[in-house]
């Protein structure tokens, strides 16, 4: 990003010494008269000595905001992949945004700029593992934006990066760990927001317990030394309806879900009394 905004500035200074952009001075001295002023981007870049990184850009088609904190900007192999995550991301906004503002003047409606925020926070950082959030939010022109939770867990002596429910088993496994603990939760939840207890298999749409599949699970710590809690997000839509928001149910780690992780990660966790 930071070259991309170097070769920028340079492309600008030079045109600003040869408005013309050529070698006679006749060529720079009569402006063409189809040229037209092209809104000049805003974009900041900031990356501390500590390794947090920040980046904010907005031009006329978008708005991209990404960033991480100095726990993943210090681990090289991490902050280069979460590097080429912010590229493609910025790098897909700006292809998607240009082709709705084609497709908005073409059919005579206003263009409603798109965007496009992530912000990276710690939920625990152990000895041997980093364990990450990505807070996501969109807004392609619709009636509202969408948002959502993504997990991410560095593994610092393999190197590696993989969710948090690739630490288990299988899914399955960590469903059928978990019983009727997350369902009870979740309802409580719900229940609270709602004004009314919720019926499991009721008339509700929103009355059944969604699928571990259909939800994010982040792995936390209250030791500092292994993961002995889950956090199992159900993002809009998943577990109520828009206006609902989202939900987020704590879990402090038994024996059942310990027997759900995977042998070789066996020692990154511990229950939870």
């Amino acid at each position: 990003m930071m070259r991309m905004l170097s070769v920028l500035a340079l492309a600008v200074a030079i045109s600003a010494c040869n408005p013309g952009g050529g070698d006679s001075p006749d060529a720079a001295a009569t402006p063409s008269p189809a040229a037209t002023a092209t809104p000049t981007p805003t974009a900041t870049a900031r990356a501390t000595s500590n390794g947090a990184r920040s980046v904010s850009e907005e031009t006329d088609d978008f708005l991209f905001e990404y960033s991480y904190p100095a726990e993943a900007g210090r681990i090289a192999e991490l902050a280069s992949q979460l590097d080429v995550m912010l590229e493609q991301q910025r790098g897909q906004l700006a292809d998607e945004s240009q082709e709705a503002r084609r497709a908005a003047r073409a059919d005579g409606f206003p263009y409603n700029k798109h965007s496009y925020t992530a912000e990276w926070k710690v939920v625990a950082a152990l000895p041997g593992w980093l364990s990450l959030s990505n807070d996501v939010a969109t807004y392609s022109g619709g009636a509202h934006g969408n948002y959502n939770l993504e997990s991410l867990v560095w593994d610092k002596a393999k190197g590696e990066s993989r969710k948090a429910i690739d630490l288990f088993v299988s899914p399955a496994a960590l469903e059928k760990a978990l019983g009727d603990r997350f369902c009870d939760e979740l309802n409580r939840q719900r229940a609270k927001r709602r004004g009314a207890p919720v019926t499991k298999g009721g008339d509700d749409l929103f009355s059944d317990c969604p699928a571990i599949k259909d939800l994010t699970v982040l792995v936390g710590s209250s030791n500092g030394r292994t993961f002995n809690r889950l956090t199992l997000y159900a993002g809009p839509y998943v577990a109520g309806p828009y206006a609902e928001g989202a939900y987020k149910v704590n879990l402090s780690i038994d024996r059942a879900i310990l027997d759900a992780v995977k042998p070789e990660f066996r020692e990154a966790f511990s229950a939870r009394n």
